[in-house]
């Protein structure tokens, strides 16, 4: 699900989208643009910076040779630390691959990020870090939890994520992916312990029967967890969902008497309305009249034909209606 400003409203009944996750610090640093020009021209100057210095060597040392050792040496001395410098400054150039970005620091402050791909040129004097911006997945393991009910289930999920604040995401914890699995399995751990895996009564949230609602509020919990670390949560989903095994076999009894009853209901309502159609059709249209007794004995025969779960064997009667 999205993070929070893209998410739609509850659909379904109860639902409550309330992130319950511990306040996180206010973050020290935000992420801003660092000073950079383009890598090309950078990469230029330094050539040309270690060619001039070079030619100035050459003249100096010419000079020198001549006997002008009063120009020839200040050249040579001057060429020397300019090819010295560009060397150095040539360090400066640095390369942005797509879905990546850079995180400049000079002498340990942070100064800013560099996100435009390429190749850019910046402050020799700074130490670059590089981050991926590109959209990950974190899949949980398997964890058992017991649900609301207290009954063991198992549950995993996968979070699709991205950072958004690169300064936040280096500084402001000491390892964001570690960060995000962490939180991302105390948050799974979370919704498994308020939800039971079926609801017993009506309308209530269940994590089998409301999927949608539980990912939606799982992802509002993450996103309010993992925020502090400058990570947009994008989507969450159960991947893995089931009880534990060691009740797993008294749970599908229980499912399948419920399906039992469910179905029996329905049988039973469907046969009252047929035998109720029966009869009023019988007497609208005056086939037969028939006293109180005999019609509890129609509706009996007909409820045991309509409800039974085998083939009934007819019996006729070759008398009159009373005998």
């Amino acid at each position: 699900m999205s993070a929070p400003h893209d998410l739609p409203g509850p659909t379904g009944p109860g639902a409550d989208l309330t992130p319950d996750a511990p306040e996180m610090p206010a973050p020290q640093v935000r992420e801003s643009t660092a000073h950079s020009i383009p890598g090309g021209l950078g990469l230029l100057l330094t050539v040309a910076g270690v060619l001039l210095g070079v030619a100035l060597v050459i003249v100096g040392a010419v000079l020198g040779s001549n006997g002008h050792n009063g120009v020839g040496i200040p050249l040579v001395v001057l060429g020397l630390l300019l090819v010295v410098t560009s060397f150095f400054c040539m360090s400066g150039v640095k390369m942005v691959a797509p879905g990546e970005a850079r995180v400049i620091q000079l002498f340990g402050r942070y100064v800013g990020t560099i996100r435009a791909d390429g190749l850019r040129w910046i402050n020799p004097l700074t130490s670059s870090r590089k981050i991926s911006t590109r959209v990950r997945n974190h899949e949980t393991a398997v964890l058992k939890v017991n649900d609301a009910y207290g009954n063991p289930i198992e549950l995993a999920a996968i979070v699709v994520w991205k950072v958004e604040d690169t300064a936040q995401a280096l500084f402001e914890v000491d390892d964001f992916l570690e960060f995000v699995a962490t939180q991302t399995e105390a948050a799974v751990r979370h919704i498994a312990i308020e939800y039971p895996y079926d609801a017993h009564e009506e309308g209530g949230l269940s994590l089998r029967g409301n999927a949608e609602e539980i990912t939606e509020k799982l992802a509002v919990e993450l996103t309010a967890r993992v925020q502090a670390a400058g990570v947009r949560i994008i989507e969450s989903r159960f991947s893995h969902l089931a009880y534990a095994p060691e009740i797993a076999s008294a749970m599908l009894q229980r499912q399948q008497a419920g399906a039992v009853v469910a179905a029996r209901q329905q049988i039973v309502e469907g046969a009252v309305g047929m035998v109720e159609m029966a009869l009023t059709r019988i007497a609208e249209q005056d086939i037969v009249e028939l006293d109180p007794e005999r019609k509890a004995a129609m509706v009996s025969n007909l409820m045991v034909v309509l409800c039974g779960d085998r083939a009934v064997q007819p019996v006729l009667n070759t008398g009159t209606l009373y005998q």
